[in-house]
């Protein structure tokens, strides 16, 4: 696993968390998301051991190099492009305000996300590790990102404000699965982005229908859905 490309296309998306914490627009939170997946997505094959190994050998297995392709362009396609899609057409349709809020203001996040961040570094640290792994982020990375994503997933008022935070909790979980490509099947990545799609499509669906009853869409407002 090389660090020449991983490591820093890691630490943008450490500087997204930190973006996605503070802004408050919708469509940039959206957006911002939509990078940091599409990121992570081409950081998929970067990660794979095949490439190093291509790099020493100056070739690479054909049916390697279709399967690798396949994959990171369906990662990159459902995180950057289709889940980002759905969810502003579920913003538009909705006629939901173009701005988030949060239970605790914008700066005590940001604080907090930046303290996650340093303990996961540490943490990360003292963590028993393959050779090969010791001077990368994945692990730090993962941490730091799980734990931004379930700052916006319990902060955030809005219910699609609450979304992006588990996309975002769930791209951490996909940093830790570069660390396990060789050892996870294909079957498996592919179940893991499709359960994405489906918990986003899920929580679309309810979306809809708390923001007919209620135009913010607030999941304050959910404690008064009751028979």
């Amino acid at each position: 696993m090389s660090n020449l490309l991983l490591d820093p296309g890691l630490v943008i998306a450490l500087l997204l968390n930190f973006y996605i914490l503070t802004v408050t627009s919708l469509k940039e939170v959206i957006y911002a998301v939509a990078l940091q997946g599409a990121l992570l997505g081409l950081l998929y094959p970067v990660a794979h051991t095949g490439f190093s190994m291509a790099d020493r050998a100056g070739s690479l297995d054909a049916v390697t190099g279709v399967r690798l392709l396949g994959l990171t362009v369906a990662i990159v396609a459902i995180k950057g492009w289709l889940i980002p899609r759905f969810l502003l057409r579920a913003m538009r349709v909705a006629d939901v305000r173009s701005s988030l809020t949060s239970t605790i203001g914008v700066i005590p996040p940001l604080l907090m996300g930046g303290i996650g961040t340093a303990l996961a570094i540490v943490f990360a640290r003292s963590l028993p590790m393959a050779e090969q792994h010791v001077s990368h982020l994945p692990i730090p990375a993962a941490l730091a990102t799980a734990v931004c994503g379930f700052l916006v997933l319990c902060t955030r008022r809005e219910a699609l404000g609450q979304v992006l935070g588990y996309i975002v909790l769930e791209n951490g979980i996909f940093i830790f699965g570069l660390l396990l490509i060789e050892a996870v099947p294909i079957m498996v990545e592919l179940g893991i982005v499709l359960d994405l799609f489906v918990g986003v499509f899920v929580m679309g669906i309810i979306f809809n229908h708390v923001s007919r009853a209620f135009p913010e869409a607030s999941v304050e407002h959910l404690s008064n859905l009751k028979e």
